[in-house]
């Protein structure tokens, strides 16, 4: 008796490209599937400290307003704040400004947001000194971070002159 070969005794070939197509079709499935949830439990929470409760028959001013004069150049002439006169060496009367608007918002730590100020620009004056004089009411720079004193200001009507 004789035995036969056989001509199929070879290696057993695996259809890859049908193995891919399922293993893509799982992954994309998990993806879609997936719902992301914020942990919870993670209440950063920062409670504020206690302050001085503030004399409840006081009525603390809510708005200020800031004086910018001009030379006939267009350069500064005087900066006012409340009526009083800040002087007109610039850059250092916009940082007396600013102390101001600083002892105006910390003075009134429970009142800050009610806070306003009105800036009463010349006609002819440079931008240089109306933005100077906005980012000094508005707050300042302490290590890198920006702490704000008064969020609300505004512009009062700005008359040409004759």
């Amino acid at each position: 008796m004789k035995f036969r070969k056989k001509e199929n005794d070879g290696k057993v070939e695996m259809q890859m490209s049908a193995m891919i197509d399922i293993v893509f079709q799982l992954l994309i499935f998990f993806i879609l599937t997936l719902k992301i949830i914020p942990p919870e439990g993670d209440f950063n929470i920062n409670m504020p400290i206690g302050v001085a409760k503030a004399n409840p028959n006081e009525i603390p001013p809510t708005e200020f307003k800031v004086k910018l004069d001009a030379n006939p150049d267009g350069s500064l002439n005087q900066l006012w704040f409340g009526g009083r006169s800040l002087g007109n060496d610039y850059p250092f009367c916009f940082d007396r400004l600013n102390n101001e608007i600083a002892q105006v918002a910390g003075g009134q730590q429970g009142y800050s947001d009610d806070l306003e100020v009105e800036l009463d620009p010349a006609y002819n004056l440079h931008y240089k000194y109306i933005i100077k004089a906005i980012s000094s009411c508005r707050g300042r720079m302490i290590g890198g971070t920006q702490v704000t004193y008064i969020e609300k200001i505004k512009f009062s009507a700005i008359n040409k002159p004759q």
